[in-house]
């Protein structure tokens, strides 16, 4: 079954989206004729690489400010983290992946048509796009090499994932055990991508509520002891 729009998540990673140094080279073929040929998978002078992600490399989703409670105390925010594990993309489907810019528009590259190259490293998942096959690729490929695009973002679903909460240190953290399917890979534009943010809100504000549902009922639980230790104390008196 396909999976629904808003289930997919998407994440801005820190890593960059390069065009490397291509410098071409002459090969003799068997024929004797000399060839052009570039240092890279596809043999294409308009390439450019980078990971979507890194593995077992935490990183932070958002943090909570610290805030002022009823009693005046300062009660220090909490931090959201998610971890991509390895093994994560094992199963994966990347049948059909795509690049875009900032998640919409024109399709740059993907994979059916062996332009793009998606790989799970020791480091992350590697994202390698030929992006010579068209004139708005030939454009993106001069953004990215100038240094105006250089941030990579990526669309997925996660099939598995557990949850570890740390009151101690006032932090939970997103274990992805395993990704269920890729849509696109993407060149952003702008520091914090806004789908990358409404993504990770939606994953956060679900864990914010059954936290603050936990501290409810805590608080109850807490108000209920004390209410009975009153009246406890208050009979104990008239004894």
């Amino acid at each position: 079954m396909p999976a629904k729009p808003q289930e997919r998540n998407y994440r801005m990673m820190a890593q960059p989206f390069a065009a490397p140094k291509n410098d071409a080279e002459l090969e003799v073929n068997s024929d004797g004729n000399a060839e052009i040929k570039f240092p890279n998978r596809f043999n294409s002078p308009k390439f450019v690489e980078g990971y979507a992600t890194t593995f077992e490399d935490p990183y932070v989703l958002w943090e909570e400010p610290d805030w002022v409670d009823s009693r005046g105390e300062v009660q220090k925010g909490w931090k959201y983290v998610e971890v991509m594990h390895d093994g994560c993309m094992e199963g994966a489907d990347v049948s059909d992946v795509i690049f875009l810019y900032d998640h919409e528009g024109r399709v740059y590259a993907r994979n059916r048509n062996e332009t793009l190259f998606i790989e799970p490293q020791l480091h992350g998942l590697y994202i390698a796009a030929d992006l010579s096959r068209t004139s708005l690729a030939e454009q993106m490929y001069e953004d990215i090499q100038a240094g105006m695009v250089d941030r990579m973002s990526w669309a997925f679903t996660i099939a598995e994932e557990d949850v570890e909460e740390d009151e101690e240190n006032r932090t939970v953290t997103f274990h992805v055990r395993r990704i269920k399917k890729v849509f696109d890979v993407s060149a952003v534009s702008r520091p914090a991508d806004p789908n990358t943010e409404i993504s990770a809100r939606r994953v956060i504000d679900g864990a914010i509520e059954e936290r603050k549902l936990r501290e409810a009922q805590r608080a109850e639980r807490m108000g209920r002891m004390r209410r009975e230790l009153a009246l406890r104390a208050k009979a104990m008196k008239f004894d």
